[in-house]
């Protein structure tokens, strides 16, 4: 390995993948993946791969404002620590919140939680893990008596079946989607996904259970009595580990199977094939994510989900367990350290005055916090009603991301006091803060981050701090001190914080708490950094080992014994009506993470899809009327949305699908959650953001426009628009409801600065209503338009490819006009496989070629052959061919 090359943590999903970070003397960054990382073993998905292309200084926060205004660190930290403490005086510590993030590091996590909860004295501190993980740790506590996940990586490529629920691995987590891949090829693994819609992992299903929405209970349920009825249930771990049983089996089986296929919508065949194949199948594991968790009944679809596994005694043995799959890189970690509003660190219980006391010791605090804070949804509502005066929010972006989005932007603009911690000056958040505060951004930032197989890693920083920048510990520590804490936040690097962690964990344990990482508790800054990833537990006086908890039958509840949980039957978050016929459903694209405050940036991650689209099925389609890629605004009473309409069948009639990532930076109305209502799961306080009844209509656009261009266009006023990056410039779709009759002024409205370029070649075919524009600066081609009464039909990605090059002749620039490429020219066509950069066109030309498999495909194209998690869209496309030369 390169001295200049530096080992870190990927800073997306929960799978924690660990990276080699190269500098070149030119300032760029190759990015690896680290072949000695087990969570990853060198591979990286589309999006890790590209981190190099995100490190960018543009649009960068690099110094503090107070009101818009620049000022110094002292004024900003000065007045945060006024407003916070003067808002505590006169209405006390309740006024008061944080708003943190799974973006955060350990450290930084518990700076936070350290703060609110034992120096301000509220729990009024949560995170956006609460959107994605909260239905996961109240069920895991409900069952074990800790937020436990039993097993490892390893148990995916052990286990003779592995269950997705509510998981689209391949497109969410495509390093494990691939070890599965690797298990089903080597040992015959099979596979069943559990989903509504038809996804990307489904590519390698032996069965696909499209279930209705929000009919996992019924679904696990059924299973339950199915395990006790075929005798596969083990009766002697039920007997000596467990208690609740008999109440679980109850409430289970007052749904017959008849009933439950009416619930979930499928067939009682297809129900009898998956529970048999569940009952008489040992090494089991059962991966879940979003699709369980997002739910009014998130905390029993786990719970149901559990209860199977402990009537087979299939828990924490090689092969077999329930497995959470987190959607951040550090939810896991931010759960430790105490993130959430209504726990404490090292898995101690905020309700059980005994963890208090020992957190209150250890810390030498005034006091701590004695009853759980405002969650997520509620501590944006107190905002709102004025109960919470003052609110610190850290790398992450509510606006987009919290249900009934446009209400939480009222919130924030009401506030008296909103603090906003980010890398980026301008998102939808960092527009309601009084104090922008510029934090350390990913290779620059240093400390640990947790995965989901209980695995903490180091993220290494390889870059200088830019600007005035700082962590964002550094910046919880300075308030503190200025709050008169400056003793408990005495810390000047972030090993210091993490081994005060690890000797929490090991305070008063003695094995009675499943977290203990004592063996760090001692360890110096040397130490720290040169750290390998470890799993958890790994106690005082221990080597660090791949663990696995519960298969010696031994829990965290008070007897020690595991829970069984009676899972009833619940109503759906969101119902339909005349009115509002359709059920949305949201969640992730593949190369898109969360509000693409980093992922925008390259247009290798743009590329495969850059606009905001909805899927609906056929049948809706027709029913309404709609045509595929038009424009149609979804709605209801909490907002409207204007996105591309794609046709497809991975959605059942009656459903449609929407991505969750695009914000108002860089599209004109697509932010998805301020559809959503703000129900939650009573128990877990996460939001239903998968369950919306909306209705669907054509958007009356007059005219249609794609436009590239080495600036970033003006697009405030359009009625719609939706921008990417392309590879010297910007993109843009364009559409409104007013009629545009004058191209040139379209131009000048766009790109001010390039409406005096010195050659400006149009055409115009008043016939067919079409207008194009190419402008020229010199020799070089700055932009272009190509405007039509319909949506454009053009090679957007051989157009955008066009900006910036230099055309000599009269003939080549007229050629640009034709918004395709001319003979002898390729046209790679949209971006199938963003780690390669293999378009469509390249693809199916491999495949009339003789390529008649995914893996004749990569040979011949290297598509598919990284993260693998284009294959399924690979396998389409032959799919497609072979029925084409079938008919």
């Amino acid at each position: 390995m390169s001295d200049s090359t530096v080992r870190t943590t990927c800073p997306y999903c929960g799978v924690g993948c660990g990276v080699l970070a190269t500098r070149a003397a030119d300032g760029t960054v190759a990015i690896a993946g680290d072949p000695d990382h087990p969570a990853n073993r060198g591979r990286l998905c589309s999006k890790g791969s590209a981190l190099g292309e995100t490190l960018s200084l543009e649009g960068r926060l690099l110094e503090p404002l107070v009101d818009g205004e620049a000022a110094t660190w002292d004024v900003a930290l000065d007045l945060v620590a006024h407003r916070f403490s003067e808002s505590i005086a006169k209405h006390g510590p309740e006024s008061v919140a944080f708003y943190v993030s799974g973006q955060l590091l350990n450290e930084d996590y518990y700076a936070a939680h350290k703060l609110m909860k034992g120096y301000i004295g509220s729990a009024n501190i949560d995170s956006n893990s609460r959107l994605c993980m909260a239905s996961s740790v109240a069920g895991h506590k409900r069952a074990f008596g800790t937020d436990t996940v039993p097993g490892n990586y390893e148990d995916i490529e052990l286990a003779d079946l592995v269950v997705l629920v509510g998981s689209n691995l391949a497109w969410c987590h495509p390093v494990l989607y691939q070890r599965l891949v690797a298990a089903r090829e080597k040992r015959g693994t099979k596979v069943v996904v559990i989903d509504p819609r038809r996804t990307a992992t489904c590519d390698i299903a032996d069965q696909h259970l499209a279930i209705a929405p929000d009919s996992d209970v019924a679904l696990f349920n059924g299973l339950l009595v199915t395990l006790t009825g075929a005798n596969a249930k083990n009766n002697a771990f039920i007997v000596n580990h467990t208690s609740g049983f008999r109440e679980a089996f109850e409430a289970a089986s007052r749904m017959p199977i008849s009933a439950i296929a009416r619930q979930t919508g499928l067939t009682q065949l297809a129900l009898r094939e998956f529970y048999d194949l569940f009952a008489r199948t040992e090494r089991v594991v059962t991966i879940y994510s979003q699709g369980v968790n997002q739910s009014m009944s998130g905390t029993d679809k786990v719970n149901a989900i559990i209860n199977c596994h402990l009537a087979t005694g299939r828990i924490g043995r090689p092969g077999m367990g329930p497995f959470s799959v987190t959607g951040q890189p550090n939810a896991m970690g931010g759960r430790e350290v105490g993130g959430l509003a209504n726990i404490l660190a090292a898995h101690m219980e905020l309700g059980d005055p005994k963890h208090r006391e020992i957190v209150q010791r250890f810390w030498g605090s005034p006091h701590v916090a004695d009853k759980p804070g405002l969650k997520a949804v509620d501590l944006f509502d107190a905002i709102g009603t004025g109960r919470i005066k003052a609110v610190w929010i850290i790398a992450t972006n509510p606006v987009d991301s919290l249900p009934e989005a446009d209400r939480v932007r009222a919130a924030l603009a009401a506030c008296p006091f909103v603090v906003v911690s980010d890398v980026e000056r301008h998102t939808d958040t960092t527009a309601f803060a009084h104090v922008l505060l510029p934090s350390a951004a990913w290779g620059e930032k240093d400390g640990t981050v947790t995965n989901s197989e209980r695995r903490i890693s180091r993220q290494r920083s390889f870059l200088a701090l830019p600007g005035n920048a700082r962590p964002d510990w550094w910046q919880m520590a300075q308030v503190a001190r200025r709050m008169g804490f400056a003793d408990a936040f005495a810390w000047s690097q972030p090993a210091e914080i993490f081994v005060e962690y690890a000797a929490m964990t090991g305070t008063e344990n003695a094995g009675s708490r499943d977290l203990d990482i004592s063996a760090h508790a001692a360890i110096d800054q040397v130490l720290y950094n040169t750290l390998a990833p470890f799993q958890w537990p790994q106690p005082q006086g221990t080597a660090s080992s791949e663990t696995r908890f519960f298969a010696d039958g031994k829990f965290f509840t008070a007897d020690r014994r595991a829970r069984f949980v009676a899972t009833p039957i619940s109503q759906p978050a969101a119902a339909t009506s005349p009115e509002l016929p359709l059920l949305l459903n949201t969640g992730r694209i593949r190369d898109q993470w969360h509000t693409m405050t980093r992922t925008a940036k390259t247009p290798r991650l743009t590329s495969h899809i850059a606009e905001p689209f909805v899927e609906v099925n056929p049948v809706d389609a027709t029913r309404l009327g709609l045509k595929s890629a038009e424009l149609v605004s979804l709605a209801n009473a909490h907002g409207t949305v204007v996105m591309r309409l794609l046709i497809t069948d991975r959605v059942a009639p009656g459903t449609v699908f929407a991505p969750i990532h695009w914000t108002d930076q860089i599209a004109s109305n697509a932010r998805v959650d301020k559809l959503v209502g703000s129900n939650v799961d009573p128990v877990s306080g996460q939001p239903a953001l998968k369950f919306a009844a909306v209705r669907l209509a054509p958007f009356a656009a007059r005219w249609f426009a794609y436009a590239t261009a080495v600036s970033r266009p003006a697009v405030d006023g359009l009625g719609y628009w939706a921008l990417a990056r392309s590879k010297a410039g910007w993109s843009v779709e364009i559409a409104d409801v007013i009629d545009c009759d004058d191209g040139h002024a379209l131009i000048e409205r766009l790109w001010p600065s390039l409406a005096q370029c010195r050659e400006v070649l149009a055409y115009h075919d008043r016939t067919r209503g079409e207008m194009r524009f190419a402008l020229f600066d010199g020799h070089k081609l700055s932009a272009t338009l190509f405007l039509a009464p319909c949506p454009v039909a053009c090679a957007r990605g051989y157009i955008a490819e066009q900006i910036g090059q230099t055309f000599d002749d009269a003939n080549s620039r007229y050629r640009v006009l034709a918004g395709r490429p001319g003979a002898g020219t390729p046209d790679v066509g949209p971006i199938v496989c963003a780690c390669m950069e293999v378009g469509r066109n390249t693809i199916i030309g491999a495949i009339r070629g003789g390529c008649v498999t995914v893996e004749a495909v990569g040979a011949a194209t290297r598509a598919g052959s990284n993260c693998g998690s284009c294959r399924a869209e690979i396998g389409g496309l032959i799919h497609a061919a072979q029925l084409a030369h079938a008919g």
